[in-house]
């Protein structure tokens, strides 16, 4: 499977079955993290960490606390695509990583930033 990564105007293409997405909120400075597979259904949603609660925040039911980190499995069907805001008032923009490599996405202000999969 291969992943699109597509911001201001260009495409990036990923060998990769799985990712992480991170990012820390603007407001309350705490850093989640959400793993995803690259499937023929779509994007699937593997489980999510959280540090903390905050401003629309809310720990969901069944998370468990381990570490000081909320870990739980979201309830998400799969996902065509994801679209990413990119305001640039964010710290850092986002975080895309496949094995040990990463890339920041969003961290400018700018058109949103689309993940999908994408074909071979």
């Amino acid at each position: 499977m291969t992943l699109c990564i597509l911001s201001a105007g260009k495409t990036t293409v990923l060998a990769a079955t799985a990712f992480t997405l991170s990012w820390t909120h603007s407001v309350e400075k705490t850093r989640w993290e959400e793993d995803w597979r690259v499937t023929p259904a779509g994007l699937e949603l593997a489980a999510a960490r959280v540090e903390g609660t905050g401003a629309g925040m809310e720990i969901p039911d069944g998370a468990v606390l381990k570490d000081g980190v909320w870990t739980y499995r979201p309830n998400l069907p799969p996902q065509e695509a994801l679209h990413l805001a990119s305001s640039g008032a964010t710290v850092g923009g986002w975080r895309l990583c496949v094995d040990d490599e990463c890339l920041t996405l969003g961290a400018k202000a700018g058109e949103p930033v689309e993940i999908r999969g994408c074909e071979d």
